[in-house]
């Protein structure tokens, strides 16, 4: 079983920026695409904010953090990271770490293994 554990939520206010990081206990780690994903207060479920294949490139970003967000990884350190910028309030949400043999996936059952979540508030 993969442990997916992330770190670095917290409390920002608007403009500034964060940098989450979820590290994966598996040993393969490089055989992984890994995505970050997010849940917003009040909403039933997690919505898709980037995924990177399993060497680093491609990746790909929804459009409400394209230009304001990247995703990376390090396979030496079986870590993925998500470095956040410009934020705003609706970036608030819990933030999950998902890992899955396949790439490209856009929605929660494309992935196999979560991680508990990090919060994210972002305040005026």
């Amino acid at each position: 079983q993969v442990q997916l554990v992330e770190s670095g939520g917290g409390p920002v206010q608007a403009g500034g920026s964060l940098t989450l990081s979820c590290r994966s206990s598996a040993h393969n780690f490089r055989s992984y695409a890994m995505a970050w994903f997010r849940q917003a207060p009040g909403r039933g479920g997690r919505d898709f904010v980037a995924t990177v294949s399993w060497s680093g490139s491609p990746t790909y970003y929804d459009d409400s953090v394209k230009g304001r967000f990247i995703i990376s990884r390090d396979n030496a350190e079986n870590t993925v990271a998500l470095q956040m910028t410009n934020l705003t309030p609706e970036d608030t949400a819990i933030y999950y770490c998902a890992a899955d043999y396949r790439y490209g996936g856009f929605k929660e059952d494309d992935y196999s293994h979560w991680g508990q979540g990090t919060q994210v508030t972002v305040s005026t």
